[in-house]
């Protein structure tokens, strides 16, 4: 029996939350309630297991499978909050402690993991899995325990065992400095402008939210940094060449610079500790290991889809480089050399000249009040959802709103946190994440607690927050990962939800996407901020136009990425060279605009470095192809078809990680998903 000091008790995280919905009580937490926290969750869980261990009685999928699922609650709840507060609402001790913590948990993780008596116990239930009268998806769930123990080192040798611990806690320092590394050198970049002449060409939404930052700051002028909305404002805006140039360079210079924040150690440690781990369970490069568990299956079939993409979006991306090339020789006067931070600028400037459109012709009838009853209410034609703000659910941060999501009848769904905008602490980019998963347990259903965190646009002292159509599309596809968290209705958390293999979990949100462009959905939400007036046809149309505007090259840029990601999980032996050569080389066949030799993505590539989608970076390319696909249905039967809503929620949304996806996807689509959609509606002739 474990026992608790009264100060331990005190903790919010010694018991679950008495909140409404149980939710985290962010207003009790304080930044000394976690390593205390962490360490008696880590001691709790390892008596669970323990138990588990010692039981006298055969292994059972209920005495043992399922007593894994539901051991570590504490755990979960304390690291639940810790690890998305470190990404949405983070400080230097937070990361301090991060640092503390992560060889604790590593060393946690795999004392289970490397349990000999505990992977017997899983191992006899997974070999009579099909024998024993257990369902689908208590078939699964074994199915999915035993190949992490096997993915974790369970089958190694007493010395593999030992390897396996070291490198596996090297490698989460690694990824964890990494991400660290990130943010802190974005937060520390500022560009004041004090001149009015280095505003020339940016719109008056921009110079505002500039004035708002240096004003934030204490500052004089005009600040813009490396956040989204900053950066590519000013780069898409801006007339000043020299400006743009500096901005990019130290955009795309992050992490290579040297110094405390230089990762391209760390890029090194990350690729040949993976790389090493995989050899030692058995498999030539992490890739192979990695992609077991996905649909693509192994490397020849990511590259195949890579390849197929790039030789049937090749033409129009480089016959697209060259027309904005000529168009910016143009606008100069002749003999213009195309630079990498040129390129928004011209092409933006190409856009208005061929289309009449902008984001400043577009932003003031995408006021993010009514953005938000847009997104909300797609969800409410679709599948009856309703959003009820609730103030008395705490948030983590004043400008962080929590909804109570409930269904068609009145019944509660799940808990939606939103956090729209950039600040010190936060780090870049768009996501969604889980508080707490859904289960069902002793009958009783237990809903989610679901996050979307962005970096949107902010107010200024004039105007309310007036987003990008671009902004719009991203709350749409992180909505999408909120709607398969959401309407989750799986009986394992492990397998509930967004727990799906890397290139499916994309499908949900992406599909989203597709009604950004629908005058249909548009109509319902697109109203001028100040006169309440409806986008006007025209514009809509312009936008439908344009919606295929540089999507040769936008593919060949995410084909590069995946291409790069690939690389360096497809190496079979430790990597020693330079970071920027190897980089370069990888994405040589898909590059279209000149190399800046300093700069380099890999330093700054989160996704694959510190955000789970190492060798899976080609997802959103291989979702794409699903979310056309499916999107195809939408459009023959109506864009609000309840009929087609209803077999995409219970097929896809509802299912999680409980059945292959291929067959859930042939269950809604009654065939597999065919790249011809993708061309179509991308205007590609193949």
């Amino acid at each position: 029996m474990i026992m608790m000091t009264a100060c331990e008790k005190e903790n919010p995280f010694s018991k679950p939350f008495a909140t409404p919905y149980g939710t985290a009580p962010f207003d009790l937490i304080r930044i000394e309630h976690y390593e205390p926290a962490f360490k008696k969750a880590m001691e709790i869980h390892q008596s669970e297991i323990n138990a588990i261990v010692a039981n006298p009685q055969a292994p059972t999928f209920s005495n043992t499978i399922e007593a894994i699922e539901y051991s570590g609650e504490m755990l979960t709840r304390v690291s639940s909050v810790f690890f998305n507060l470190l990404s949405a609402e983070s400080n230097d001790e937070m990361m301090e402690i991060s640092q503390r913590l992560s060889p604790e948990l590593s060393e946690h993780s795999n004392n289970i993991n490397l349990n000999e008596a505990l992977f017997a116990r899983v191992k006899a239930v997974y070999d009579i899995r099909h024998s024993s009268g257990l369902t689908p998806e208590q078939v699964r769930l074994t199915e999915k325990y035993y190949e992490n123990f096997e993915n974790s080192g369970a089958t190694l040798s007493p010395e593999g065992k030992e390897k396996y611990r070291e490198l596996s806690m090297k490698l989460n320092k690694a990824t964890l400095a990494f991400g660290q590394n990130n943010l802190k050198e974005a937060n520390t970049f500022e560009m004041l402008l004090a001149d009015r002449a280095d505003l020339a060409g940016l719109p008056e939404s921009l110079i505002d939210a500039a004035a708002a930052k240096a004003k934030l700051k204490g500052k004089e002028g005009w600040l813009v940094d490396l956040s989204a909305p900053s950066y590519t404002g000013f780069m898409k805006y801006s007339s000043r060449r020299d400006l743009r140039e500096k901005l990019y360079r130290s955009y795309n210079k992050k992490g290579m610079t040297g110094g405390e924040f230089d990762n391209q150690g760390n890029v090194q440690k990350i690729v040949n500790l993976r790389l090493e781990i995989a050899r030692l369970l058995g498999y030539k490069n992490y890739s192979e290991y990695s992609l077991k568990n996905s649909m693509a299956g192994n490397e020849t079939a990511v590259f195949g889809l890579l390849d197929k993409l790039a030789e049937s979006f090749g033409p129009a991306a480089r016959r697209e480089v060259k027309d904005v090339a000529s168009f910016a020789s143009q606008m100069e006067g002749g003999g213009f050399d195309l630079q990498p931070w040129d390129w928004n600028y011209y092409a933006e400037k190409m856009k208005d000249s061929l289309f009449d459109l902008n984001d400043e012709m577009t932003r003031p009838y995408f006021e993010l009040e009514n953005v938000k009853r847009g997104v909300f209410g797609l969800a409410t034609d679709l599948y009856g959802m309703q959003f009820r703000k609730n103030t008395d659910i705490q948030v983590y941060h004043p400008e962080v709103e929590a909804y109570e999501v409930l269904g068609e009848d009145g019944d509660f769904l799940a808990v939606l946190y939103t956090d729209f905008h950039p600040r010190d602490g936060k780090r870049s980019g768009a996501w969604m994440t889980s508080y707490k998963e859904q289960y069902i347990r002793d009958g009783k259903d237990s809903r989610p607690h679901v996050s979307i965190v962005m970096n949107f646009t902010r107010s200024t002292e004039t105007k309310p927050a007036l987003l990008t159509f671009d902004e719009v599309e991203t709350f749409l596809h992180e909505f999408g990962h909120a709607l398969h968290g959401m309407l989750a209705e799986s009986n394992y958390a492990t397998l509930s939800g967004t727990n799906v293999y890397r290139d499916f979990v994309e499908l949900p949100s992406q599909i989203m996407e597709n009604w950004l462009i629908e005058k249909e959905y548009l109509d319902k939400f697109a109203f001028h901020y100040q006169t309440g007036e409806k986008m006007p046809d025209g514009l809509l149309q312009k936008i439908v136009d344009a919606s295929n505007y540089n999507t040769g090259y936008l593919t060949l840029r995410q084909l590069s990425f995946g291409y790069l990601d690939m690389a360096w999980h497809s190496l079979e032996t430790p990597f020693e060279g330079d970071v920027r050569t190897f980089e370069q080389e990888a994405m040589g066949r898909v590059q279209l605009l000149p190399v800046v030799v300093e700069t380099s993505l890999s330093t700054s590539f989160g996704h694959i470095f510190s955000g789970g989608y190492a060798a899976g970076y080609y997802s959103y390319k291989w979702s794409e192809v699903m979310d056309a696909d499916a999107f195809s249905v939408f459009k023959k039967n109506g864009i609000f078809d309840k009929k087609t809503a209803h077999l995409f929620r219970t097929n896809i949304l509802e299912r999680g990680n409980t059945e292959d996806p291929m067959i859930l996807y042939k269950r809604f689509r009654g065939q597999e998903p065919s790249v011809e959609a993708l061309l179509k509606r991308s205007g590609i002739d193949n």
